[in-house]
């Protein structure tokens, strides 16, 4: 009896160490009981970093990851410039196609203004074949930041100079 005692305190001390390390190593909720209506969501474990580790997050979140001031969408469009530099009034055509984004949706052009992305007055629809094509003048000289939103999907940003 004594031998199946120490056999099962051995078991146990050792699951016990198994379990530290799994915690502190942020696992421990790949490892957690079925969930239940009754159970609260476990809270993540968090260390403060000594200045020798590099900081690693200890659970990772269900939320997919954006670029900051971007949409996050699961489709694309691309975003082409008739001209990189135009004369101040002269027009500028936008074209591109876009893919997982329904036909007929709007399709936006975004300035890049102060730091914020702002919609301009050029819009359009996407056609069949999910192209667009659309037209716009820069009556203020300088550099513009642009690019299109058709949906919740952006494009990358384009650059027009106005001379």
């Amino acid at each position: 009896m004594n031998s199946t005692l120490r056999s099962r305190c051995a078991k146990a001390i050792g699951a016990g160490a198994l379990s530290v390390a799994l915690l502190s190593a942020g696992t421990a909720g790949a490892f957690a009981a079925s969930p239940s209506a009754a159970s609260p969501r476990p809270k993540p474990i968090t260390a403060k970093p000594t200045g020798t580790e590099t900081a690693k997050p200890t659970r990772t979140s269900t939320a997919k990851p954006t670029r900051t001031g971007t949409p996050m969408a699961n489709g694309s469009i691309t975003a082409r410039v008739s001209k990189a530099q135009v004369k101040a009034g002269q027009s500028v055509t936008f074209t591109g196609r876009a893919k997982g984004v329904k036909v007929g949706t709007k399709v936006v052009l975004l300035r890049m203004h102060n730091g914020k992305w702002t919609a301009l007055k050029s819009s359009t629809v996407l056609k069949n074949g999910s192209s667009y094509s659309l037209v716009t003048k820069f009556n203020n000289k300088g550099t513009e930041q642009l690019r299109v939103m058709a949906g919740k999907v952006v494009s990358p940003t384009v650059v027009v100079t106005v001379k």
